[in-house]
């Protein structure tokens, strides 16, 4: 069997300000991550202190590349489905998102995956992985 991607309307994020620079650079094709300055670990989703240490954090730039540590394909009433996935980027942190532009079917636990970034209300981009 075989499910292509089918583009799908994407809602405007809910912007705070603890998120505001990370959507930002995701406006203009840059995903960003959470490091902290403390023990220097990374974490998704972005926050102002770490969840490990409670130390304070920075961000930095993500270089875009992952790997699939889980995915599934949903299936439900409405008219497309779609793949979500926990992605592991190159950087050690593990991302909730979604993989796009890929036979649905055909992922797999362990595939390599890029970011890529898709429009949503509002002039938004929302940083979701096709594969790489």
């Amino acid at each position: 069997m075989s499910t292509p991607y089918q583009e799908r309307a994407l809602a405007a994020p809910i912007v705070d300000a603890a998120t505001e620079a990370y959507w930002n650079a995701a406006r203009e094709g840059v995903l960003r991550i959470r490091r902290c300055t403390a023990c220097a670990k990374v974490h998704w989703y972005p926050r102002a202190l770490c969840p490990y240490c409670l130390g304070d954090t920075a961000w930095e730039d993500a270089g875009g590349l992952g790997t699939i540590y889980s995915v599934s394909v949903t299936r439900r009433a409405g008219p497309i489905p779609y793949a979500i996935a926990y992605v592991t980027l190159d950087e050690g942190v593990t991302m909730l998102t979604n993989i796009v532009d890929a036979d649905l079917d055909a992922l797999r636990i362990g595939d390599r995956v890029k970011v890529c970034f898709k429009p949503a209300e509002g002039g938004f981009a929302v940083p979701m992985f096709a594969p790489a």
